[in-house]
């Protein structure tokens, strides 16, 4: 049970007083300090589905005791590590992020602005100093904690907690001068009954993307997810939930897209609980046609965790029922080439449990680098599953 301070009083979580303390702390922008350890640890408040939340700081799970629900592994063991103090760099006393990208947000005529960044943006590589498209999705999924997961969160974590988690955590990162939260549009749930009301707070939260009379176009970003695909005259439209428009793509640009993220198709359409999460730039002509300009994609299970396999969508299934938790690694800019820790179970005894799956395809260089990562985290117990040797070793 986790007790913070706030001010001169100290609670924990099960206080009959916490939510109304956490409201007017949100009000009045006051950080609780997780008491886990000495000197105390900052936290944030973040409100979600009206309640309010306290949230680790970005990349400071570290800093909390291992015992602490706050801890998060290290981020040398995923595709994360690379990026830190290149591509993501820290406040340490805000704990806010300010990001560098490899993608374009803005649009003259019809080429994006800086066509050479634009078209390797999702070339999934080992680059630290920008962050592609499918590397900005991971971090917000990492840093809103989605990559999170216990039993005793079944049927509480749906689209409206997803777009919560997603909004909170773009407010604790910057891009080319200004909040991330300011260009991301997350659709929020639709209700029936609150039509209206919706439709109004979608077109404010568009207006950054409506085309301009002269000048580059700004372009936003969107994450939501896909509900189906279909043909259109000239490209392809892809429905997302929630919305009642679909974004449309050229066609040249679809063909090279769903042959670099085939295997993420493929692991969608082959189980109906799975779900595709899209991250797109995107501006909405005069005619009001949202135009995707670029795009990568993301397969999660049905608690919205993220797998590229389906080994490690087995394991998560193994892993789902329990406890105790279990924490995702992604990849970000890395490449299927390099190793990253596929699982952690941060709360296992006596040490930390790092849990990776090596694919039949696995060469001599990449057993060397998974030895050279379980070897630089001595503190950490490796449960290692080789896809050639046959069925899934005992769980820890």
């Amino acid at each position: 049970m986790r007790q913070f301070s706030l001010g001169e009083q100290t609670f924990d979580e099960t206080s009959s007083d916490f939510q109304p303390l956490l409201a007017r702390a949100y009000e009045l922008k006051l950080r609780p300090l997780c008491r886990c350890r000495e000197p105390p640890v900052p936290m944030y408040i973040a409100r979600a589905d009206s309640q309010y939340l306290v949230k680790r700081m970005p990349l400071s799970g570290r800093d909390h005791d291992p015992a602490c629900p706050s801890h998060e592994p290290p981020y040398e063991i995923s595709g994360l590590g690379p990026l830190i103090g290149n591509a993501i760099q820290l406040d340490a006393a805000t704990g806010a992020a300010v990001l560098k990208l490899d993608f374009s947000l803005s649009k003259r005529g019809s080429r994006t602005v800086a066509p050479a960044a634009s078209t390797s943006s999702e070339i999934v590589r080992n680059e630290p100093k920008k962050l592609s498209l499918r590397a900005m999705l991971h971090y917000l999924w990492d840093v809103g904690e989605l990559t999170e997961w216990t039993s005793l969160w079944t049927g509480k974590r749906g689209w409206g907690r997803v777009r919560s988690s997603l909004v909170n955590a773009a407010r604790q990162m910057t891009v080319r001068g200004g909040p991330l939260s300011d260009i991301l549009f997350v659709p929020e749930v639709f209700h029936q009954a609150d039509k209206e009301a919706i439709a109004a707070r979608r077109a404010v939260a568009l207006a950054g993307a409506q085309a301009t009379a002269s000048g580059p176009r700004r372009l936003m970003i969107a994450v939501a997810e896909v509900k189906e695909f279909g043909a259109a005259r000239d490209g392809e439209k892809i429905v997302v939930r929630h919305l009642p428009f679909p974004f449309m793509i050229e066609q040249r640009t679809w063909k090279r897209l769903s042959a670099r993220y085939e295997t993420e198709l493929e692991l969608w359409r082959s189980s109906d609980e799975s779900h595709l999460i899209l991250i797109a730039t995107f501006g909405i002509s005069g005619a009001g046609i949202a135009a995707i300009e670029e795009l990568a994609m993301m397969v999660v299970n049905e608690n919205w965790v993220p797998f590229e396999s389906l080994h490690e969508q087995h394991l998560l299934e193994r892993l789902s029922g329990s406890r105790r938790k279990s924490v995702k690694g992604l990849r970000f800019n890395l490449s299927r080439e390099q190793p990253i820790v596929s699982l952690t179970l941060p709360g296992q005894r006596p040490h930390p449990a790092a849990m990776f799956i090596v694919p039949a395809s696995a060469d001599s260089e990449y057993e060397a680098a998974l030895e050279a990562m379980i070897e630089a985290r001595p503190e950490m117990t490796p449960w290692i599953w080789r896809i050639s040797e046959g069925d899934m070793p005992a769980l820890p």
